[in-house]
């Protein structure tokens, strides 16, 4: 019995899949942004976005903010992203807020083409999510971004497309919020 457990286990590498990060498209208006989801490491905060995806939830999101270092002159900390969803103003979300998945539990640090969950306190995200643009470790763990210390939840990463993520963030905006929101036309999942 023991030997035919060591065989299915030492099988499972090469089954399709097995192991890989899951890869997703983010269709825009401008063109297409390609991220991995590391749900090996962030498994509740992947499996929130994920369920936005199978459900068809992200239909009709926009990415809507644009924080430069140009436009938040309130701001000691100063950050580089777009963000996205749904939208603030929603009066309900589809589904309820997760739980806060930190980057000291993942090791998943806010690294130029990070995407990471958008939140106001802690177990609070749902929908709202952000891309960097450059290092921002004051998004991580113990960061300043942030009062609560907390950071936020960072799950994947750019791997195609930032030329497109730059596009979005240089887009005409109304202090941070973009003067047309830019429609995001699909969020698919990618056969590995």
């Amino acid at each position: 019995m023991r030997k035919i457990l060591l065989s299915i286990i030492l099988l499972f590498p090469m089954i399709k899949g097995f192991g890989q990060n899951i890869k997703i498209e983010i269709n825009t208006e401008l063109g297409s942004i390609i991220a991995e989801l590391y749900q090996d490491k962030a498994p509740v905060t992947c499996t929130n976005f994920i369920k936005y995806i199978e459900n068809n939830k992200l239909e009709g999101a926009h990415f809507y903010r644009v924080v430069r270092l140009d436009n938040q002159p309130d701001n000691e900390i100063k950050i580089e992203v777009i963000q996205g969803g749904l939208g603030f103003d929603v009066e309900e979300s589809p589904f309820p807020p997760i739980q806060h998945e930190t980057t000291y539990e993942t090791g998943i640090l806010h690294k130029d083409g990070s995407i990471s969950m958008a939140r106001a306190e802690p177990g609070s995200a749902s929908s709202e999510f952000f891309i960097c643009i450059g290092d921002q470790p004051e998004l991580d763990y113990g960061g300043k971004r942030n009062p609560d210390g907390q950071g936020f939840a960072a799950f994947g990463k750019v791997i195609e497309g930032m030329e497109i993520v730059k596009k979005i963030q240089n887009l005409s905006t109304n202090g941070q919020m973009l003067i047309e929101p830019l429609k995001i036309k699909s969020v698919r999942m990618q056969n590995n």
